[in-house]
């Protein structure tokens, strides 16, 4: 009965039965203390290895997480550099563009009236006994301006002056003396804001829409610049 209780307990520890049979007919039925040793000693070092493992196996999973953070944030950072970049370009171009419209639109009245000098018409030769006919008998006429010569006072005190066509919207005339009246100190520019000295009128967002001729502007004006007040 001793024997098989043994033996039954060396199977229930995962020996196999040859082994057991065998080990328990060597020592007698007394090694069953050393087996259950061994047996111990073999699952501790087992777990020691798995332990090991799980540790190493948890190195390098919190490594590859640790690496793929890295990578998100240096892929966010380049992404957020380029589209600074984009927009930077974007900025530049538009300026260009404006700057460019700005010397066209110039290049043309300086063609306009420049080919208008020394061209002035000639008076139709009078016949004869013809009697001119008095100035007070000729009904007045409206003239139809087509540009506009603006005057602009900066804070600093000093001015510009520059030629619109009547037709060309408020927003011109702002964006001209945004890109005209120099640095302020400490590098930013203030939004401006464009004012009528006498009488006092202050133009809005929706002025800037609206042609010169419209706002009577034409054929000449003196505009005063402030800074714009934040809404």
């Amino acid at each position: 009965m001793a024997e098989l209780t043994a033996l039954e307990s060396l199977i229930e520890m995962g020996f196999p039965r040859g082994r057991a049979e065998k080990a328990l007919a060597l020592t007698g039925n007394q090694g069953i203390e050393a087996l259950v040793a061994q047996k111990q000693r073999e699952r501790e070092e087992r777990e020691e290895r798995e332990a090991l493992e799980r540790e190493k196996q948890r190195r390098r999973q919190g490594q590859e997480l640790s690496a793929a953070r890295q990578k998100l944030q240096e892929d966010e950072m380049r992404r957020a550099a380029e589209e600074r970049r984009r927009e930077k370009a974007e900025e530049l171009a538009a300026r260009q563009r404006v700057r460019e419209k700005i010397e066209r639109d110039k290049a043309e009245r300086a063609k306009k009236y420049g080919s208008s000098v020394g061209s002035q018409p000639s008076l139709p030769a009078t016949e004869p006994g013809a009697v001119p006919s008095s100035p007070s008998q000729e009904p007045p006429t409206k003239r139809e301006y087509d540009q506009c010569r603006i005057q602009v006072r900066l804070p600093d005190g000093t001015s510009l002056t520059q030629t619109f066509r009547a037709r060309e919207q408020l927003a011109a005339v702002r964006l001209y003396v945004e890109l005209h009246r120099g640095e302020e100190p400490g590098g930013g520019q203030d939004p401006v804001q464009l004012l009528t000295g006498f009488p006092r009128r202050a133009f809005s967002e929706a002025d800037m829409e609206r042609p010169l001729q419209e706002l009577g502007l034409v054929p000449s004006a003196v505009l005063i610049v402030a800074k714009k007040c934040p809404s």
